[in-house]
């Protein structure tokens, strides 16, 4: 029903499409077709004029009647609206549509990835995987990690400590999961383990569903190290022998860090006897560079702030004289400029 419904809406888009190209946009054709379709079908709706524009991006971004066999033509119409409107590229689309229909992802879930770009970042970061793990483990295992992974939903600044971060991602643990992608599963936090009689604590143990293996995440309030991985190959050898099952996969390693150097990081992973990953986590997401120059500094805030109880101040004054007629007055910034000349 669906892809029928689906394919209804592309030939409409089509069929304006066509019309508009014969006639211009000056002839009204979406408006005349959107009262003629309400007045044929009264009991359906989705014949608003801002609905049939929709179904002209549709058809306009997918222009073979074949796309019903693509990700995109088993989806919702909910859903194809927010692609259309978030996204422009017809790869991009296509990538979130396959995720979207893959994962059972609600329309404000695709909405919530798209604006944390998770595709984007999927499989970005750097393991040894592929000469760990055998294949298509490897190919799975590499896809289940990002880089960088976002925390701004924690509230906390870059100078949070890795005990601070652990116990902010534990409260905010949905969150966290959602961040983190399918088929992670939480076990614990500061997991204890005894190795030849000394304690150990795993910051934080996950089991992921689709890999059938323990995922073991380290955090790093600090720019990455090549010790890191020493001591998280070590907790994954721990975990191995003490918590795997036999018929679980090979515990893999998140190394979650402020910042990494990429070559030092892969030197360090290419010694590595055990599958891990690095990646660098952000805690507040930096503003668009467009928006982020548009916006005034606190120094010019202050400044016009200054400026306006400067000049209410004197036209309160001026409202309370009775003395003769004054010169017009000056704004600040003309007063400014003739002090300056």
């Amino acid at each position: 029903m669906n892809r029928e419904l689906l394919a209804f809406y592309w030939r409409l888009g089509r069929d304006i499409l066509e019309r508009q190209q014969r006639h211009g946009w000056g002839a009204g054709i979406v408006d005349k077709i959107a009262a003629d379709l309400r007045a044929a079908f009264p009991a359906m709706k989705g014949f608003s004029r801002a609905n049939l524009m929709y179904m002209r991006a549709f058809a306009e971004a997918w222009p073979e009647a074949d796309f019903v066999q693509q990700p995109v033509g088993q989806l919702p119409w909910g859903h194809n609206l927010v692609l259309l409107t978030k996204l422009k590229d017809r790869d991009a689309r296509l990538a979130y549509a396959s995720q979207a229909l893959d994962r059972g992802w609600s329309r404000a879930v695709l909405l919530h990835h798209l604006e944390a770009r998770t595709v984007e970042r999927q499989g970005k970061a750097l393991t040894n995987f592929a000469e760990r793990l055998p294949k298509p483990q490897s190919d799975l295992a590499r896809e289940s990690l990002k880089d960088p992974y976002r925390f701004d939903f924690l509230g906390i600044g870059d100078e949070a400590t890795e005990l601070e971060l652990e116990g902010a991602l534990v409260q905010h643990i949905t969150r966290f999961l959602l961040e983190l992608g399918a088929g992670f599963a939480f076990v614990g936090r500061q997991v204890h383990l005894e190795v030849g009689g000394e304690d150990f604590f795993l910051d934080l143990l996950f089991y992921h569903l689709r890999l059938r293996a323990y995922v073991v995440i380290e955090l790093k309030a600090t720019d990455f190290k090549p010790e890191h991985l020493g001591q998280l190959g070590f907790y994954l050898t721990a975990v191995d022998a003490q918590v795997k099952a036999p018929e679980d996969a090979p515990t893999i390693g998140l190394l979650l860090c402020k910042s990494k150097n990429k070559v030092v990081a892969e030197y360090a992973l290419r010694d590595g006897n055990k599958p891990m990953g690095v990646a660098e986590y952000q805690l507040v997401h930096a503003l668009p560079a467009q928006l982020e120059t548009s916006l005034p500094s606190i120094e010019r805030i202050e400044a016009e702030l200054k400026e306006r109880r400067l000049a209410r101040t004197t036209t309160a004054g001026e409202g309370r004289s009775s003395g003769p007629a004054r010169t017009p007055r000056m704004s600040p910034a003309s007063q400014r400029k003739g002090k300056r000349e």
